[in-house]
């Protein structure tokens, strides 16, 4: 790891030692809530969509989506803004920023209960789910030597579970009470964290100057993140039209890296932003979140086709509901733990780039396999195992490796780089396989509705697999031409 220099260090608060051990557990505890409940609340709405457009009585799917893609705008937004802000403002304070954003969005969706409502909660929500990133910036500032090591560990592990929480909690809630009352009891979640939060995390101010922001190159920045995933998320609704929002942001990211290398004040530092290795890995955990959301809605989408409404010659599906598709999911979160915990020596030893194609390996065996068999549950239930596993050693290699790449003092750049990578990553994914069952559909006999057809969910998982292969592709690549050990 990255030794603290002098004029790298951070002020110590009281009441801690240098390894932080007497506040070790309730930072944990907190960290790891900040990790599950920010997860949760991406993964709660996709199960939700269908009860939301009956509750708001919406007449087009497309309707229904805008609250998914206003989320993920939102999460744009706060990836790349509230990790960094964490090393300029202060832990405790970007925490409770976070949490406010949170708490906010979803007591505007309660409160007003309307589809408008919703709406400007969801931007709000997705802003404050980028706090899952804070955990990488304040245990490591916290606990000292065992710091990283720990907040790699609390992201992975939490963000496992938050995922079936998200999955099963949101559909468990809605069916026994009611949309409205799932959103009250997301926002009281929300404002304990934040209270949690403000008592526990400690104020870690730099005690030399820490260049800021970067107003002009960060609001930029969202700007051309917002417009690709505006474009991804929207793609399969608007057409062709898509490629005007996706060309002026690859056109305004082409041009802000080339200024961000040339700037006095970077939204990254130049040489994280020149550092080969870390720009290969923050390549790999955007494609690891690419392959991780088209695994999520492949298996979302055919567990709750019911075979039963589709012609004899059509029929395919589980007929699961919502909250029986994210019991499919607890192999999943249960190898995501164990995949995050088994990382830590080799990328420790310089062999971050071993985990990485290991990881992208693992996926892609998994995801091959569901290529091959789909259509019973249990098909899904090792599947799931298989790629939770090796997207869980992706995960954590990525950020643990861009990490150990920065001072403690830029723990928080890092992990707005990975985690805007990340959450671009899960939008293309989305849009790559919608995409894909968007291409040959058939029809639900008796209404205007149609389905993919099944093959399309053949061509999707080895969709997946490429994109796992790729992973392979850039890291050997970056790995061969760096000639030398990772960090």
């Amino acid at each position: 790891m990255t030794e603290r220099t002098e004029s790298e260090s951070v002020t110590a608060p009281a009441g801690t030692d240098s390894g932080g051990t007497t506040r070790r557990v309730p930072l944990i505890a907190v960290a790891a809530l900040l990790v599950l409940l920010t997860n949760a609340i991406v993964f709660v709405l996709p199960p939700l969509l269908p009860a939301i457009q009956a509750e708001y009585q919406l007449t087009s799917v497309s309707s229904v989506t805008w609250i998914f893609t206003l989320l993920t705008l939102g999460g744009g937004a706060g990836f790349v803004l509230i990790p960094r802000l964490s090393d300029v403002i202060g832990d405790r304070d970007t925490a409770v920023l976070s949490g406010a954003a949170l708490t906010g969005g979803a007591l505007v969706a309660a409160i007003g209960d309307s589809y408008a409502a919703l709406l400007v909660g969801a931007v709000a929500m997705g802003f404050g789910t980028a706090a899952q990133m804070l955990p990488l910036g304040f245990l490591r500032r916290s606990l000292g030597e065992s710091g990283l090591t720990t907040a790699v560990a609390v992201l992975v592990v939490a963000t496992g579970i938050g995922i079936v929480v998200g999955m099963i909690g949101g559909g468990l809630i809605v069916e026994n009470l009611s949309l409205r009352a799932f959103l009250f009891i997301l926002a009281a979640a929300c404002a304990a964290t934040t209270v949690a939060s403000f008592l526990t995390i400690e104020q870690f101010r730099p005690t030399t100057a820490v260049a800021g922001v970067g107003a002009v190159g960060t609001v930029w920045m969202i700007a051309w993140v917002g417009a690709v995933l505006l474009a991804l998320s929207q793609g399969v609704v608007w057409g062709t039209e898509a490629l005007i929002p996706l060309a002026a942001g690859l056109f305004g990211a082409g041009a802000w890296f080339w200024a961000q290398r040339r700037s006095s004040s970077p939204v990254f530092s130049a040489a994280l932003i020149k550092s080969p290795f870390v720009t290969a890995t923050c390549v790999a955990v955007g494609l690891f979140a690419t392959v991780n959301a088209a695994f999520l809605v492949l298996l979302s989408n055919y567990a709750q086709i019911d075979p039963a409404s589709l012609a004899p010659e059509d029929a395919y599906g589980l007929g699961r509901t919502a909250l029986q598709t994210g019991w499919l999911m607890v192999p999943f979160a249960i190898t995501f733990l164990v995949g995050g915990t088994v990382v830590e020596k080799p990328v420790a030893e310089g062999r971050g780039a071993a985990v990485l194609i290991t990881g992208a390996v693992i996926t892609a065996v998994g995801l091959a396999l569901l290529a091959v068999a789909h259509d019973q549950q249990w098909h899904y239930l090792v599947g799931a195992g298989v790629i939770g596993f090796g997207c869980a050693m992706g995960y954590a290699g990525s950020f643990a490796i861009v990490q150990m790449a920065v001072p403690e003092s830029e723990a928080g750049m890092a992990a707005a780089m990975a985690g805007t990578a990340m959450s671009v990553g899960f939008a293309l994914g989305s849009a790559i396989v919608t995409s894909v069952l968007s291409a040959s559909t058939v029809p639900i006999p008796g209404t205007d509705i149609a389905v993919a057809n099944r093959d399309q969910y053949d061509t999707g998982y080895w969709a997946a697999v490429g994109l796992a292969a790729l992973i392979v592709v850039t890291v050997a690549i970056s790995r061969t031409r760096s000639g030398r050990r990772t960090p």
